[in-house]
């Protein structure tokens, strides 16, 4: 297999960042001998999920096994992982806002028909529901364990425990239609094609604020990873939580 520079479009601080919490991991284990320092470690970690190259293609570029560089960047998510705060941790930085604004995405996963709990009707593809809130500005907040792709986004909303905690916190958030019936805390704009023109007006400036949310969302998508996931559905939950403690901590 050849090998080639490359580059990836991170700061350094989210490297030094990871780097020091594997350092810390060593420490921890008594690890005395790795092939990779901590910053190659982390760096390993980072081209990963941002580039989304195979096992292969990262292991022959940094010189290591196969074996070895999967280890390395299961290690490297599991340690980011744990850091992701709970819903009630982002709920208490969240009162510090004047607003949430709640969406929900759908990475796509390497599944087959036969998988009916995955398949999303609404989205026509295979895949898992994950709830994003993010600040008035678009900075991601929280991220929700994911759910199959088959399920609701209202639904996905009431089972984390959004729609109580929002409505305990007393804080106003703005969501699309699929999110109607879920109370007063959570704000839609109104269904219908025939509607009148203050709710037309209410729409339109519903939908301005709302977009701001899309920044959150090009945050995730914009890992390669993400757009087609073909580990197990059960490490898509750390993924996304990896990413998310990556980005609060570039911020």
């Amino acid at each position: 297999m050849l090998v080639y520079p490359s580059s990836i479009d991170l700061s350094s601080r989210t490297p030094r960042y990871l780097a020091g919490r594997l350092a810390v991991r060593r420490g921890g284990i008594g690890t005395r001998w790795r092939r990779l320092t901590a910053g190659r470690q982390a760096l390993l970690a980072l081209a990963h999920p941002r580039c989304g190259d195979t096992y292969a293609q990262l292991a022959a570029g940094f010189g290591i096994g196969i074996a070895t560089a999967y280890r390395y960047i299961r290690e490297a998510v599991d340690v980011l992982a744990a850091l992701a705060p709970t819903l009630a941790e982002a709920m208490r930085v969240a009162r510090t806002k004047a607003f949430v604004i709640l969406d929900g995405t759908l990475p796509p996963i390497d599944r087959i028909a036969a998988d009916t709990p995955y398949y999303s009707g609404k989205r026509k593809r295979h895949g898992m529901n994950v709830q994003v809130l993010t600040d008035p500005f678009g900075r991601l907040l929280w991220v929700s364990p994911a759910l199959p792709g088959s399920t609701h986004d209202l639904t996905a909303a009431r089972t984390h425990g959004i729609v109580d905690a929002l409505h305990d916190a007393d804080l106003k958030c703005w969501a699309y239609k699929a999110y109607q019936g879920a109370g007063r805390s959570i704000r839609v704009p109104f269904r219908g094609r025939r509607l009148k023109r203050w709710q037309r007006r209410h729409n339109s400036t519903h939908a301005k604020i709302r977009c701001l949310g899309e920044q959150a969302m090009a945050t995730l998508k914009g890992r390669r990873l993400l757009r087609k996931l073909r580990c197990g559905t059960n490490r898509i939950t750390e993924i996304v939580q990896t990413i998310l403690v990556l980005h609060h901590a570039s911020a």
